[in-house]
């Protein structure tokens, strides 16, 4: 028989301690003893991998070998050597064994014998649960080994920061690189100067040829900032510090939220200090997170200029979000961050988007808003449209014809049969038996109609929201035209989701239903709905409630597309 041998340790500690090669010389023995043929090509390792995870190198290897029917059987010390999870186990003997491959393990044979395979099944379930013990009390011994100051949060060091080879992990082996050391002081000192901004530490450091951690030539904010930020520069390495919570940011309102997760700080008293060799001095330290708390709400791009989009602006060539800029010459504009990152000018992926005049697009933008409330018009016309259906989901709209299709087609089965019985073609009997499971085909199909035109209810109940959206036009037409400009802002904060600028193009997206094109979902959820995280996510329309609080019950918008020349 054609074999193979497989083996695995989880940690690199295990496979520097030879554990995995005293698990083949068992294996190439048993194999001997048995008198199969073992080819050194076959023998598969996994050093350092989880048995948690099927992604593992010798693990792949070996399906594959498998699967090109290269192998008879395959022999594994243990079970959870192979996997440690139950799941994981079956599918991978199901899945070899399917290639014609057995599966045997050295310290358990197994059979077909349901007491064996009841067995496999406790020790997958046991194996399993010895995993998740062993996590938590890794989990514990970390954080008390933190707690102790013996053991060090990093796994990679900080730039200006060095790591013993043989113990990475030992707090009292740290060591400052000069060179590196030398250029962070500089930076907390630059920063401290007038008109010091991150973007332009980023730039000195490229401009002076310093290579960045990871060695390349062109330094980010984003990296001058957490270099600003870390705390191991006085002294201080913090572990525990945040804990995993729903995302309520985005990087852009046009592009996806990702996983939808991230990560909000513990209460101080959580975090964990470990004491490492300080670059900076504590007064430099406090100063620069001063300024980096003030410099967004002190800087000139927010004070100079009053801007009525201002974060409401996105790019329709590459998706980002916009900028309000101030030239020299005093002129305004809305500015894409594509056009601006150094990072994506480093990778020749700058925006080329025109610049976006903030003036007429204010007015452009307050105009089409104004006619929109003076006119409630273009609303009801949306929201009959609603109430009809017509903004139902693809989905509720596809499942809606399905049931319909279906039912049609019972009809006339029931109609065909009844001509059948008509025609003598079938008898007494057979006809009711036809037509019960016909009339229970057909109450199913019922309960699934009204189960959708219950969903489909819930959400069209636009009623009460064509009441309120009108109260509201009234309350604040009056006003429009002597509106103050924080009026406007809080206004334009209000009603409008999303103004996209592509090229000569202006798309404005409002909270409330106006365009007969329906919702859709393109850009995730609506600002304000991604941020509620105690209201469910629903596919319905955006509402506007009488008393002008805006309401996202889902992440489908209307839009109103606008010629900037008209």
């Amino acid at each position: 028989m054609r074999a193979a041998v497989y083996a695995r340790v989880s940690t690199t500690r295990q496979a520097q301690a030879q554990t995995i090669e005293q698990q083949l010389d068992r294996l190439r023995v048993a194999v001997a003893e048995r008198g199969w043929v073992l080819d050194e090509q076959h023998v598969y390792r996994d050093d350092g991998y989880s048995g948690a995870s099927l992604g593992r190198p010798g693990l792949d290897r070996l399906r594959d070998h498998a699967a090109a029917a290269d192998l008879d059987v395959v022999l594994v010390t243990a079970p959870d050597r192979l996997a440690r999870n139950y799941v994981h186990q079956v599918l991978l003997i199901e899945e070899l064994a399917g290639h014609g491959c057995q599966v045997e393990f050295l310290d358990r044979p197994m059979s077909q014998d349901p007491h064996d395979q009841l067995l496999l099944q406790i020790r997958g379930a046991v194996a399993e649960y010895e995993r998740t013990l062993i996590a938590e009390r890794m989990r514990r011994g970390r954080l008390a080994k933190l707690r102790a100051g013996t053991l060090l949060p990093w796994t990679r060091p900080p730039f200006g920061y060095r790591l013993d080879a043989e113990r990475p992990r030992d707090p009292a082996l740290v060591r400052v690189e000069p060179g590196e050391a030398v250029v962070v002081a500089q930076l907390f000192d630059w920063y401290l100067q007038p008109q010091a901004t991150l973007y332009r530490l980023a730039r000195r450091l490229t401009d002076l040829g310093v290579p960045t951690q990871a060695g390349k030539p062109h330094w980010n904010v984003a990296s001058v900032r957490g270099i600003l930020r870390n705390p191991a520069y006085v002294g201080r390495a913090l572990t525990n510090r945040t804990r995993v919570a729903p995302a309520r940011r985005r990087k852009s309102a046009m592009l996806p939220a990702g996983r939808g997760v991230s990560h909000a700080l513990r209460p101080p008293e959580d975090w964990i200090e470990v004491p490492v060799p300080p670059i900076v001095s504590e007064d430099t330290f406090a100063q620069v997170q001063a300024k980096l708390d003030t410099n967004q709400q002190g800087a000139a791009r927010n004070t100079r200029h009053e801007y009525l989009l201002r974060a409401l602006v996105s790019c329709g060539t590459c998706r980002l979000s916009c900028t309000a800029r101030q030239t020299g010459a005093g002129y305004h504009y809305y500015l894409c961050r594509g056009r601006t990152d150094p990072l994506r000018a480093a990778q020749g992926q700058r925006c080329t988007a025109r610049y976006m005049p903030a003036g007429q697009l204010d007015e452009l933008v307050w105009a089409d808003l104004c006619a929109l409330l003076t006119d409630p018009a273009q609303v009801a016309h949306a929201l009959a449209r609603a109430r009809s259906g017509a903004w139902l989901p693809q989905e509720l709209h596809a499942r809606q014809a399905t049931i319909a299709q279906a039912q049609g087609q019972l009809d006339r089965q029931q109609q065909r049969l009844l001509d059948a019985y008509l025609a003598g073609v079938v008898g007494l009997d057979e006809l009711q038996r036809k037509r019960q499971e016909l009339d229970r085909r057909h109450d199913t199909l019922l309960a699934q109609q009204r189960q959708l035109e219950a969903t489909a209810q819930q959400r069209l109940e636009l009623q009460a929201v064509a009441e309120g959206i009108e109260r509201f036009c009234q309350t604040i037409r009056a006003g429009l035209a002597t509106a103050t400009f924080a009026q406007r802002r809080q206004l334009a904060e209000l009603l409008i989701d999303r103004v996209i600028v592509t090229d000569g193009e202006v798309d404005i997206r409002y909270v409330l239903p106006t365009s007969p094109d329906g919702p859709h979902r393109p850009f995730c959820q609506l600002r304000k709905d991604h941020l509620d995280l105690e209201q469910p996510m629903v596919s319905a329309d955006h509402e506007l409630r009488g008393d002008g609080r805006a309401v996202g019950a889902g992440g489908e918008v209307g839009d109103v597309a606008l010629d900037p020349g008209q």
